[in-house]
């Protein structure tokens, strides 16, 4: 009977333990996710997790941004960012690819490979969209928008459409003096527009 009884005492234990455990999302990005010129408290994973938490949500957001990235930078390192178990992923990739012109249909190859990645491991996943810069003209700017829309088509993915720094790029308010990355205010901004997509994100989830 006392082995029946610790049998039993030690699988409430661990069964409420389990249920316990934060849901735990990986931030996998460029400078935009790892927080470049923020202290790490000021990033979007950690004001995202803030966010998250005040909503009532048991969660925890890995940082995996890495500055200078490209979409296939990213679709290299998913092994070793994957290396800590986690429940979902957020994608912040390809504004390093249109920064520095590079082809279209190479950086929507990394990401399709990234999200089939992804989807093979049973990972729900968001995808955030990125803008081009104007001076890359307009059939550029065409084309990579775009990428966001098709790769969603082709995989169960929550879209974060158009674009990750929706209402912050080019507000001086918003953003460092580099006139690129967010400052502070402006990562509450992007945590505030994209909290649906992320419950969303995490009610996939749930359901796994």
């Amino acid at each position: 009977m006392l082995k029946i009884f610790a049998a039993l005492t030690l699988l409430i234990l661990t069964t409420v333990g389990a249920a316990a455990a934060p849901v735990t999302i990986l931030a996998l990005g460029d400078s935009l996710t790892a927080g470049q010129g923020l202290v790490l408290a000021e990033g979007f994973p950690a004001r995202l997790e803030a966010a998250l938490k005040a909503k009532g949500h048991d969660v925890k957001v890995i940082n995996a941004g890495v500055s200078g990235d490209t979409a296939a930078d990213g679709a290299a390192r998913l092994d070793w960012a994957l290396a800590e178990p986690v429940n979902a992923v957020i994608v912040e990739l390809g504004a390093n690819d249109a920064l520095r012109g590079l082809p279209v249909a190479q950086a929507e190859q990394a990401l399709n490979q990234l999200l089939t990645a992804l989807e093979q491991k049973k990972l729900p996943t968001l995808l955030a969209g990125m803008k081009a810069p104007p001076n890359m003209g307009a059939d550029y700017q065409t084309q990579f928008e775009g990428m966001y829309q098709r790769l969603a088509a082709k995989h169960p993915t929550v879209l974060v459409y158009p674009f990750f720094l929706d209402g912050v790029a080019a507000d001086p308010k918003l953003n460092q003096d580099d006139g690129i990355h967010p400052n502070a205010a402006g990562v509450d901004v992007i945590v505030a527009r994209m909290l649906p997509s992320v419950e969303q994100l995490l009610g996939k989830a749930a359901g796994n």
